[in-house]
């Protein structure tokens, strides 16, 4: 089974920025092929990772669902939905990318649900390492389209009411009793002397602080001009950074 690497944290605190730095440090440390799942509703990680998207499962899930794709002759419902949830990976070098798309609308999706997360589970035979970038909500993780995650980072900035945030999406992933062996938070943009300021706020989250994202001029750069943040050079402080935090939490 795939080591599994989930990201969550609300809009704004850099958590795509995060799935991707991930995503490099496993590349350069020969964790190799990697399947990329972007679960956030505003899905931005394929720009991250220089890759193109055509469409996204939910795209694929609505249009069944309404019977605007009609089955071919010859192939089951299964077979179908199968077939076309794997036309929606986007194939890289060495990292390949699901993207699971926005809101699915009225109705009951359990059907094909259940056909997506045995997807992923056939897929995740295929990669040794999945890393998926969540929303808040974590909508698909309550689905349980992923489950048995080995690691959970939790994003935060540095103000007061984002740790509180990071606090609540902890609350929430307890509440959804997922099988996730250890659970983490990283702070951005903030500098580690700057931490004894909020120390009270991150104990009260319940969460350990595995490391913190200094603010980076590359990043905000890389983001100006549309860059892959993946391409970013190694001694980047926020490559750096990320590069610790795999560390300390024992993954590289």
């Amino acid at each position: 089974m795939a080591f599994k690497i989930a990201v969550a944290g609300k809009g704004g605190t850099g958590k795509t920025t995060f799935s991707a730095l991930v995503i490099k440090q496993l590349l350069m440390s020969g964790k190799r092929p990697i399947l990329a799942v972007d679960a956030d509703a505003n899905a931005n990680l394929n720009e991250a990772l220089g890759l193109q998207v055509e469409q996204a499962i939910s795209d694929v899930i609505n249009r069944l669902a309404k019977n605007m794709d009609p089955i071919p002759a010859g192939m089951t419902k299964d077979q179908y939905i199968s077939f076309k949830i794997h036309e929606t990976l986007s194939e890289g070098d060495d990292v390949d990318l699901l993207v699971m798309g926005g809101p699915e609308g009225q109705g009951c999706y359990c059907y094909a649900n259940n056909l997506l997360r045995q997807f992923i589970l056939t897929l995740s035979n295929n990669y040794p390492y999945i890393v998926m970038d969540n929303e808040a909500g974590m909508e698909h993780l309550s689905r349980r389209t992923t489950d048995e995650v080995d690691v959970f980072f939790v994003i935060s900035d540095g103000s007061v009411r984002g740790i509180r945030s990071a606090g609540r999406i902890k609350q929430l992933i307890d509440s959804l009793d997922l099988k996730i062996k250890e659970k983490y938070l990283v702070i951005t943009r903030i500098e580690e002397k700057d931490i004894p300021e909020v120390q009270e706020e991150i104990e009260k989250t319940g969460l350990k602080l595995i490391g913190v994202i200094p603010n980076d001029e590359l990043v905000m750069e890389f983001d100006r001009y549309s860059k892959p943040l993946i391409n970013l050079p190694e001694d980047s402080k926020a490559v750096v950074a990320v590069k610790k935090i795999l560390q300390n939490a024992g993954i590289i």
